[in-house]
């Protein structure tokens, strides 16, 4: 019988925790990886976590603190000043994409687009998802790019890419 009791405690205790997990927004996913530290910074900033922990489905294109930190500090350091908020917002909604576009998605456009596909930001951007030295990688509108270099961080309400450089608007 203890064992028994044991078995459907330990199974309760599973089923909650996975649905707690999988209860996660993006937000909650970020803030709880030591590796998106200066995204939530700047976030927070930018007064979007609450927006990005809504319904979504959302596709944020995390770059990592390791990409923030390609970023001239001074320029970092004025960006998350308030008087630039409305700059910051434009920054990080351009690493947005309205819907959940898991990888397998991804590959999809970039088969049927023939190694490149567009999707429009929340920033009213367009984002060039290309296939280059089979990589996957980000081009923003100024050219810069950005690899895509882990996917399917999956949140309650939409999903995460890790990028590795700041994609500009």
């Amino acid at each position: 019988m203890k064992k028994l009791v044991f078995v459907l405690t330990t199974l309760v205790a599973l089923a909650f925790s996975q649905k707690t997990l999988a209860q996660e927004t993006i937000v909650d996913t970020a803030v709880s990886n030591e590796n998106f530290s200066t995204l939530v910074t700047a976030l927070k900033a930018a007064d979007l976590v609450e927006a990005l922990q809504g319904d979504g489905p959302f596709t944020v294109f995390a770059p990592t603190n390791d990409a923030f930190a390609k970023i001239d500090k001074e320029t970092l350091g004025n960006l998350l000043k308030p008087e630039n908020k409305e700059t910051l917002t434009k920054i990080l909604t351009y690493h947005v994409v309205p819907g959940k576009l898991m990888a397998s998605d991804i590959v999809a456009a970039l088969k049927k687009g023939k190694g490149t596909a567009e999707v429009k930001t929340l920033a009213g951007d367009i984002l060039t998802v290309m296939q280059k030295d089979g990589k996957i990688w980000l081009k923003d509108q100024n050219g810069n790019y950005s690899e895509i270099t882990a996917t399917d961080v999956k949140g309650s309400n939409g999903v995460i890419h890790v990028i590795d450089t700041v994609v500009m608007p």
